[in-house]
């Protein structure tokens, strides 16, 4: 059980990983004199890392916390909760800039692509 846990983990920080190279790439952008930063594979790999971690321990809580919003939007205050778990690892990142905009537009495009790795990869439990 925790061995198929841990490669789920694996699997989803992998998946968290190419979802953030694609976003910072497209709607980030680096600070200047960090022009190196964009090709490393470790910046990509943290970013994922920090990303399932943060999902995974403080966006249950600001979702607690939002649930009269997410009510009253009918659901789409969900997608400013995911946008905010974005800005935050990005901001955790080193010499990683975006926008509150460019963080909306990738919250949306990690969504689709979990959808559709979840949808491919057979449920773990």
């Amino acid at each position: 059980m925790i061995k198929r846990q841990s490669l789920s983990f694996i699997l989803r920080w992998f998946v968290s990983s190419v979802a953030m190279y694609i976003c910072i790439n497209f709607f980030g952008s680096f600070r200047e004199g960090s022009e190196v930063m964009r090709s490393s594979f470790w910046l990509y790999l943290s970013a994922g890392l920090v990303f399932s971690v943060i999902n995974t321990v403080i966006k249950p809580i600001v979702t607690i916390f939002s649930l009269p919003f997410i009510f009253l939007t009918l659901g789409l205050f969900t997608i400013l909760v995911n946008a905010a778990m974005v800005g935050l690892t990005i901001w955790i990142l080193p010499d990683v800039q975006m926008t509150f905009w460019g963080a909306v537009e990738s919250c949306i495009l990690i969504s689709l692509i979990n959808c559709l790795v979840n949808l491919a990869m057979p449920d773990v439990k």
